[in-house]
């Protein structure tokens, strides 16, 4: 399994990105999917989860603002982003859920201005 993420990059508080999560394999299909952030000097959370059933859900710091989606032929994962804050800053991963753990890539950083 080999996940890349991207998309991340600079925005201003109240401002908008979409990160991408391209997927090896069949896993989008067949297991539950993350979204993940590390802030530095914290632990690792899952922001989005996204059941093989397609139901979706979301850490009560994001909901609202977040969104989850997959497309199966392409084999990516995407996250909206809107209403970002500077909280929001962090490296953000993508991964099953539970998470694989020698599969986490390289990240995506996203830095929220005020």
């Amino acid at each position: 399994v080999q996940l890349e993420e991207s998309g991340g990059g600079l925005v201003q508080s109240g401002g908008s990105l979409r990160l991408s999560c391209a997927a090896s394999g069949n896993l989008l299909s067949i297991s539950d999917m993350g979204w993940y952030r590390q802030a530095p000097g914290k632990q690792r959370e899952q922001v989005a989860r996204m059941a093989v059933g397609g139901s979706t859900s979301y850490a009560n710091s994001v909901k609202g603002r977040f969104t989850i989606s997959i497309d199966f032929a392409k084999k990516m994962m995407y996250l909206q982003m809107n209403s970002l804050n500077v909280d929001d800053t962090a490296a953000y991963y993508c991964n099953a859920d539970p998470p694989i753990s020698w599969a986490w890539g390289q990240g995506t950083q996203v830095t929220v201005s005020s």
